[in-house]
């Protein structure tokens, strides 16, 4: 599961040839936080706001929405609070530079980051939804998450006991693809991440930009 992210810098936006968003955003995000996504409208590629942990669309209160910063991807399709995000073919990039993960050393819990290995910013694969709380409007938006028991650099991370979990990264050459499929398709992005492409250190030792 991962609940602390850091946001692609407006500055390096440029090397997903885009325009720098029009709003500010942490450099260091929780959930519940705002930041910057990426979603495909009739006039192309367009930045977005999004609280970070979805928001329903048939939500009433922000106090009842709880844990819904990742959605699984094995039962993302029937689980109440995503399925109407993921029947709608509601998905978004989530532009980051680094993604912060527990790894437990002698017992105790370490937060590393996790980072590509040439520096270059990722995108993760995520949802997004539109409600309306107290008569205003929210985009918010979970990261999608796969089983990472077996993969030989994410299943270092999170408590011994527990079932590893690992963001899914969108490369690239599909980024667009992935905005613009079908549910009945999206499933077929959803894969492992490169093992060679990714290192980690101590969130301790690195500067957030």
């Amino acid at each position: 599961m991962c609940a602390n992210y850091q946001p692609i810098s407006r500055s390096r936006v440029k090397q997903l040839n885009l325009l720098e968003p029009t709003f500010e955003y942490k450099d260091d995000i929780f959930p519940t936080d705002g930041g910057p996504i990426l979603i495909t409208t009739e006039h192309g590629i367009e930045w977005r706001y999004a609280r970070f942990g979805l928001v329903p669309n048939w939500a009433d209160d922000l106090k009842r929405v709880k844990n819904t910063y990742n959605a699984r991807s094995e039962t993302v399709a029937s689980k109440p609070s995503f399925k109407h995000a993921w029947a709608k073919n509601q998905f978004c990039l989530i532009p980051v530079e680094t993604i912060f993960e527990p790894k437990y050393i002698d017992g105790k819990s370490h937060w590393y980051g996790i980072f590509r290995e040439d520096a270059m910013p990722f995108t993760l694969a995520g949802i997004y939804e539109h409600a309306t709380i107290n008569g205003e409007p929210i985009i918010s938006m979970s990261m999608l998450t796969m089983n990472a028991d077996d993969h030989p650099f994410m299943n270092q991370f999170h408590a011994p006991d527990d079932e590893k979990r690992s963001i899914v990264v969108i490369p690239k050459g599909q980024r667009n693809d992935w905005l613009t499929c079908g549910h009945d398709q999206a499933k077929d992005f959803l894969v492992e991440m490169p093992v060679d492409e990714y290192t980690a250190a101590p969130k301790s030792e690195l500067r957030l930009k």
